[in-house]
């Protein structure tokens, strides 16, 4: 029985010579590789005086028992040996020579040739000229290598038309050989040579031996000839295998026919037939090769040399593509009438799922390879159980079937790590693994899955990712293991259980422990780069807004309070073109500015979405555009928390326009750098501020008690306190001011001014006073100094004509604004709009009170 299947077999095959390539003795594996490499290269070669090429097909390994079925189908049978083999002494010689037989002996029945490449061995025995050995000083001084070969292709050729010549000639007289595959020898024991039914049987089975010979040799219109014969013939006594191997070669010659480029997936690797001469080839005659010259002129002279048919013959005999998948289907269904023809059958399916390929008929394909799927064969060893996967995957690759080619590569990658298997092979499951990827559409690349709705499987995929970590462990690769354990909880969330959900973040906190994840992008050796996989979900970010300073640190353009205030409002221009693109959003400067060294902050709007306590042990802001140092923060959100506000708070260290990024997390030992152009959904008012130069701070005190009043509300652009005094008319009081400067820049500048609230508009009169000349004499204020200020405040008030003053008087009392400041610090404030005198005439009015409350 054949027992290994060549799962590279292609229909085109059928017209290779088999050579087979081996090292004798010890060989440095690279040294043989390179040799094979440049032999292997030498695989087309144009038949001298001739329009026909011969295709060799190199093999490094090759079972014997598959050998004895050459006689079955000709490109099966190992017609050329090439051994190579280091001898740096004459004394090794003699056994080296003789391991050449030995290896020979191997395949001896069926070899037309062999050869011998010597390297290292110099002297006399180098120098004897031989057909068969091939002697070169070292593995780097070997010019004629592809020469020599050529050569050996040529004497392999001779024998091949002899051979074809000879089985070819219609002897009447002499009985035709019954040709047998090995299970069959101990069938036709005893049986009777001369009836009808026998001889046709021999007849038919060598008119396909000699289609074979005739397809080898370049001759593509006498093998189908000699097909079509052999299929009547091998048809008329029910012979199914070897009229399963006649349809075969028929389908094989046809497919050569109409695609000459080859079904292999090597595309432009062969030439068409009956392709241009090489001249080199057709004028070459060398010294000591006019034996071989008078015998292929000889051959020519007989009419042997060319295939020269017309398109019309050939087309006559030749099938079409659709008539070649029919007898590809015939074929098989003869060969699964014998067990022993399994590795056959799983072929001849390979071998027309690579023809249905090229012609789009991917169904078509699919049945057969699910037909190779269930072909019983030996106990295939581990090796041979991967090979098989590899090739189904990549066959089911090319008709298009990506989730099946997954599958059976996903199949392959856990034979690797087999437990029958002494070393299991982990690295090499990981990289198939990998390959599967795509057929589960499945991306290493986060970013991928938020762009849109989820592709794929999910279930499949989580259990393809799990995989993965498994077979990084047993790599001994933890930060590989993190990387994938972190896409999985990232991608997956929201296909994970609360079960799920927990196990994934146990193992992934077990892990960390020993090599925490980073936003490093992670190489692997075979040149794939998986990039960093930052939690944008852990916590969910919904909203990103940046906060205004406190009204007490907002900085305010100077102007004088006491000059003429200048409108420079814009005018409005209404377009009804709205952006919504997320990045000018994100652009968008605010109306509003930060200031150089003072803490700042940025408000998120999170939630947890696991079912459990998150703890975010390291959140920060990221920023671009001036240095800026984030100030940390750490996070404990209940178990699906809902919205939640997070402030996170940073201090910039220079000025210019900065903007927030987005902010960096550290969850379950794994750091994240999360950026808002990656977050889905997110509203924010403007990410771009401008940071101005540092400012002076003011801090004012005063020597009255605070009123538990507030003299009116605030318009939010300034500050303001309000002291009680109470004084009775005439009364004259101080107010001391301490102005201390509390910040880094000194205090250059002190404006003063004064106004007076009535709520009742009923009273008027001059109640402050101040001199700013001791004040000014402390100026500029530098940073920790303290300067005083002083008010006398003096209550004279006409009561004339208010009869009804003293009932307000004692509701109300009289209110006195406190003292705005104005300097090139932040407590300037807006006046307040000033109250209109009273009628000259009310005031006249005299009223008899002793004494008023002033609030100040």
């Amino acid at each position: 029985t054949m027992s290994v299947p060549d799962y590279m077999q292609c229909a085109e095959d059928h017209q290779t010579l088999l050579v087979v390539v081996q090292p004798i003795g010890i060989v440095p594996e690279e040294s043989f590789f390179r040799i094979y490499k440049r032999i292997s290269a030498v695989s087309q070669v144009n038949v001298r005086d001739s329009q026909r090429v011969l295709y060799i097909r190199y093999r490094h390994h090759y079972p014997p028992e598959n050998n004895e079925w050459g006689d079955f189908q000709t490109h099966r049978k190992v017609v050329g040996l090439i051994t190579i083999t280091d001898c740096s002494s004459a004394k090794e010689w003699p056994q080296t020579f003789e391991k050449f037989h030995l290896q020979k002996e191997m395949y001896g029945s069926t070899l037309y040739d062999s050869r011998l490449f010597v390297f290292g061995l110099q002297g006399e025995i180098a120098e004897q000229p031989r057909t068969d050995v091939a002697f070169y000083p070292s593995y780097d001084e070997c010019d004629t290598v592809e020469k020599r070969i050529e050569d050996f292709i040529e004497s392999l050729f001779i024998v091949l038309e002899s051979k074809r010549l000879d089985r070819a000639t219609d002897k009447s007289g002499d009985k035709i050989p019954l040709l047998c595959v090995p299970f069959e020898k101990k069938d036709f024991v005893g049986l009777d040579t001369d009836s009808r039914h026998y001889k046709k049987r021999c007849q038919g089975r060598m008119r396909k031996h000699v289609g074979d010979l005739c397809l080898q040799a370049g001759m593509l219109q006498d093998s189908l000839v000699h097909y079509h014969m052999a299929v009547e013939l091998l048809r008329s006594v029910n012979d199914f295998l070897w009229l399963g191997a006649a349809l075969e070669g028929l389908c094989s010659a046809s497919v050569i026919y109409h695609y000459p480029g080859g079904t292999g997936g090597k595309v432009g690797s062969r030439r068409a037939q009956g392709g241009s001469l090489s001249a080199e080839a057709g004028n070459r005659h060398r010294p000591g090769k006019d034996g071989i010259s008078l015998l292929l002129c000889a051959l020519t002279s007989n009419g042997i040399n060319a295939d020269t048919s017309a398109e019309i013959g050939r087309a006559k005999n030749c099938l079409s593509p659709e008539d070649i998948i029919d007898k590809y289907k015939e074929a098989i269904s003869y060969y699964g009438k014998y067990k022993n023809a399994g590795v056959i059958e799983l072929e001849a399916c390979v071998k027309a799922v690579r023809v249905l390929a090229i012609q789009k008929r991917s169904m078509e394909a699919s049945e057969f390879l699910q037909n190779a799927v269930y072909i019983n064969l030996r106990q295939l060893s581990e090796e041979e159980k991967i090979q098989r996967y590899s090739i189904l995957s990549e066959l089911y690759e090319r008709i298009g079937f990506h989730r099946k080619s997954a599958f059976f590569k996903r199949i392959a990658a856990m034979q690797c790590a087999a437990p029958s298997i002494p070393e299991p092979g982990w690295r090499a499951c990981y990289k198939l693994l990998l390959e599967t990827l795509p057929g589960y559409s499945l991306s290493l690349d986060p970013q991928d899955f938020s762009k849109g709705t989820h592709r794929g499987w999910a279930a499949v995929q989580m259990r393809l990712l799990h995989e993965l970590v498994y077979a990084s462990r047993r790599m001994g690769n933890p930060a590989l293991c993190v990387r994938h354990l972190s896409f999985l909880l990232q991608t997956m969330l929201d296909f994970l259980s609360d079960q799920e959900k927990k196990d994934v973040t146990q193992s992934l906190e077990s892990y960390t422990a020993k090599c925490p994840g980073t936003m490093e992008v992670i190489t692997l050796p075979d040149g794939l780069k998986l990039p960093p996989v930052p939690f944008t979900k852990l916590p969910i970010v919904r909203s990103v807004k940046l906060l205004n300073l406190p009204t007490s640190l907002r900085p305010h353009k100077m102007k004088s309070l006491l000059g003429q205030n200048v409108s420079t409002k814009s005018p409005f221009i209404y377009s009804p073109i709205i952006a919504h693109s997320r990045g000018e959003e994100r652009n968008k400067k605010i109306d509003f500015q930060w200031v150089q060294g003072d803490v700042c902050e940025v408000q998120l709007m999170v939630y947890n979405p696991m079912p459990f306590e998150l703890r975010v042990e390291n959140m920060g802001l990221l920023t671009t555009g001036v240095e800026f140092e984030s100030l940390p923060a750490a996070l404990s959100l209940p178990a699906e928390s809902g919205l939640y506000p997070v402030t996170l708070v940073g201090v910039p260290q220079t000025t210019g326009q900065i903007t927030v990024n987005g902010y960096h997390t550290s969850v379950f030992g794994v750091f994240s750098d999360c950026l808002l152009d990656n977050l889905p959904g997110v509203k924010t008012n403007g990410c771009t501020v401008e940071v101005i130069p540092a400012l002076p701070r003011l801090q004012i005190s005063t020597s009255l008690p605070r009123s538990a009043h507030t003299l009116q509300p605030s318009s939010g652009d300034e500050i303001s306190t309000n002291v009680s005094v109470q004084l009775y008319n005439g009364e004259t009081q101080q107010l001391i001011i301490k102005l201390e400067n509390i910040g880094t820049e000194p205090l250059e500048k002190l404006e003063v001014t004064a106004k007076t609230v009535n709520t009742k508009e009923k009273l008027y009169g001059d109640f402050l006073s101040w001199n700013l000349e001791d004040t000014l004499c402390q100026f500029p204020l530098k940073p920790g100094k303290i300067a005083t200020f002083i008010v006398n405040i003096k209550v004279k008030l006409d009561f004339s004509c208010q009869e009804n003053l003293l009932q307000d008087l004692s509701d109300d009392g009289i209110s006195v604004s406190g003292l705005p400041l104005s300097s090139p610090f932040r407590q300037v404030v807006k006046p307040r709009v000033e109250t209109k005198p009273l009628n000259p005439q009310e005031s006249s009015k005299v009223g008899d009170f002793s004494h008023v409350k002033v609030r100040e």
